[in-house]
């Protein structure tokens, strides 16, 4: 997935600066000062300075928001026709391939700058499968039960899965970034208590703690694990809607109210990431 790539491509370019700024904080305390030793200095800084540029340049990580956005697109306006929910309720089935060809190239129209993002995606596989058309034909009680246990129970349990994961993640790098200061705060103190003592090594710590700070920043464990919870409780209320619908039309609704959810809990997705 064009999205999974480039979040990847992002992570490890930030993982490595980190790694780099760490090695130029231990090299800093001179331990073996010659030429060759402050020319790989020169060159790890270098080395941080070039991702930098290239991170700078590249954007991974807004081809990484916008590849998101065109899935959960084109995922949405798939279950919408599958279910045959507005703008998909034709009763011919060619006129709702039509509307889903419109719609879909109307998405593909605006996100014609990831087509290098997408360059290993299959394109040329019909849009609108066989299978999409056996759902929209079967009975409205085999599309109800497809989409709560497809749709809404799996989407739901990955929402409660990804919340608790947050939260784990958010309480490991908050310990670890207490474990750095407290370190670092341990090696300022025994100076207070004896300046004579030789000086230990806070400037590797520094690096360490304002990484984890900065990548707790970038993860935002906290924010992802409030979100992803109040939306697997809205999408716990739209499952009753799809319980209830005894219609076509009360069906279709339900189904929008249920996407409509999964795009909500996207759009603040991207607007936390952005922030």
């Amino acid at each position: 997935m064009a999205s999974n790539e480039q979040q990847a491509t992002f992570l490890r370019l930030i993982r490595a600066e980190y790694v780099l700024l760490f090695s130029a904080s231990v090299l800093s305390l001179d331990l073996w000062p010659s030429k060759a030793y402050f020319g790989v200095y020169a060159a790890v800084f270098l080395c941080s300075m070039g991702i930098l540029i290239f991170r700078s340049v590249t954007k991974p990580e807004q081809v990484w928001y916008q590849a998101r956005a065109l899935a959960e697109s084109v995922k949405t306006l798939t279950w919408r026709f599958a279910m045959r929910a507005q703008p998909f309720d034709d009763t011919r089935a060619a006129d709702a391939r039509a509307d889903f060809r419109k719609l879909m190239e109307g998405i593909l129209d605006s996100n014609r700058h990831l087509g290098s993002a997408l360059s290993g995606t299959d394109s040329a596989s019909p849009q609108t499968t066989d299978e999409m058309m056996s759902i929209r034909d079967s009975p409205l009680k085999e599309r109800k039960e497809l989409y709560l246990q497809k749709r809404i129970c799996e989407q739901r349990k990955w929402y409660e899965k990804k919340a608790r994961s947050n939260k784990r993640s958010a309480k490991i790098w908050m310990g670890l970034g207490v474990i750095a200061y407290a370190l670092g705060f341990s090696f300022i103190v025994v100076r207070i208590a004896d300046p004579a003592i030789p000086g230990w090594p806070t400037e590797p710590l520094i690096v360490i703690a304002a990484s984890l700070i900065g990548w707790t920043q970038i993860k935002k464990f906290n924010e992802l694990a409030s979100a992803y919870t109040l939306t697997a409780h809205e999408i716990g209320l739209t499952a009753d809607l799809i319980t209830d619908a005894n219609s076509d039309e009360a069906f279709s609704a339900a189904v929008n109210e249920a996407e409509l959810a999964f795009s909500r809990e996207h759009t603040q997705w991207v607007a936390r990431q952005n922030n």
